[in-house]
């Protein structure tokens, strides 16, 4: 089942956003242990304002497990979706150590921030199922386009997003590494 993620969902989000902040080597990572990292996770997807807040995803759940993950957010939130996680860390005693420090989106779209699908789902159809429910959810904003960003050295996910009708718009640098900006009409 495709749905809104929940505040109950936290631990398996936090989980699957890690797959990616790990993917991204985030210099974070290096200061804290897997557990911690996941542990703040969870506290600040409580907030629906932060980047991986439960209002801002989409989760496919199998037999009440949350199988895949999709969180995104209109450009012009991209300033402020970070300070809850601030907040958390503050909560905890830790430097305010930023997640992200390079821009993502591209100005007057909705960007789709995260999508990862747990390993032992993968090849089910559950990326592109995730795909189909944020063209629908960002509709639902009054989104003109979505965009997103694929690392080079993922080209499996670009061959879905280009199937999904998303083409390549530029290029960027994101916690060194190289990226294409990909973005699709809807």
């Amino acid at each position: 089942m495709l749905r809104e993620a929940t505040v109950k969902d936290g631990y398996e989000i936090a989980e699957l956003v890690y797959v990616i902040l790990n993917d991204m080597q985030l210099p974070f990572l290096k200061g804290c242990s897997k557990e911690k990292t996941l542990l703040l996770l969870e506290e600040a997807i409580k907030d629906p304002s932060y980047r991986y807040g439960f209002k801002r995803g989409m989760v496919k759940e199998i037999e009440g497990q949350v199988a895949g993950i999709a969180f995104g957010y209109p450009a012009t939130d991209e300033e402020a979706i970070d300070r809850p996680f601030a907040t958390v860390l503050q909560q905890h005693g830790l430097p305010d150590e930023k997640l992200f420090t390079d821009p993502e989106c591209f100005p007057d779209e909705w960007y789709l921030d995260t999508i990862c699908v747990g390993e032992k789902f993968r090849g089910y159809g559950i990326g592109s199922e995730l795909l189909d429910g944020v063209v629908l959810k960002a509709r639902k904003t009054g989104a003109k386009r979505i965009g997103l960003c694929v690392d080079h050295q993922n080209p499996k996910a670009q061959k879905l997003y280009e199937r999904k009708g998303f083409e390549v718009v530029g290029e960027q640098i994101l916690s060194k590494h190289r990226y294409h900006h990909m973005q699709k009409a809807i």
